[in-house]
């Protein structure tokens, strides 16, 4: 073959491959988080991966636009929380039943602990379950929270301080402090 007929590679490929590999590490990085935020607030691992990946497939729509923003992982659990929000507006409150129990995250306590506090954080609005599992399931910052939910600081600590209120009422006062 001579010279002319060897291709060199598409300068548009290039720019793609970089972004789909940008992608993919963001991928690799945030997933998990999200998949258990996801649970957290719906309690169905498979509703959970469906959020999460809807949440992905979003952003690579967007990625070029967004893959420089100096907060990628806030901007997803954003994306992820209107996604979980919308998904409640229009389930209307129906519950998923199952035979078995599914698989636990990864932190310390029993099985029954866990369907405990499971059972009492669903009885919060959707919004306080953002605010608790946020706050203290992922550890955020009230600030972090605000960012993540688009609200103020204040509200963050108005919708925290009443759920926690509204969990121990749940739980009883001394729960947990054996």
């Amino acid at each position: 073959m001579t010279e002319a007929h060897v291709r060199a590679p598409s300068t548009a490929s290039i720019p793609r491959l970089e972004r789909d590999q940008d992608f993919s590490e963001f991928v690799a990085a945030v997933a998990p988080r999200l998949r258990r935020t996801a649970y957290l607030m719906c309690r169905d691992w498979h509703l959970a991966q469906d959020l999460t990946q809807t949440t992905l497939a979003r952003m690579y729509a967007s990625w070029n636009r967004i893959r420089r923003m100096t907060n990628l992982e806030a901007y997803s659990r954003r994306v992820l929380l209107n996604l979980i929000f919308d998904q409640r507006k229009r389930r209307s409150g129906s519950e998923l039943v199952l035979a078995e129990l599914p698989e636990t995250a990864a932190h310390a306590g029993s099985a029954d602990l866990h369907v405990t506090l499971m059972a009492a954080l669903s009885d919060l609005s959707v919004r306080d379950q953002a605010v608790v599992v946020l706050r203290h399931w992922e550890d955020r910052s009230v600030d972090a929270v605000a960012e993540i939910l688009g609200v103020s600081p204040s509200v963050v600590k108005m919708r925290n301080a009443r759920a926690l209120d509204r969990l121990r009422a749940l739980l009883g006062e001394d729960f947990g402090t054996d």
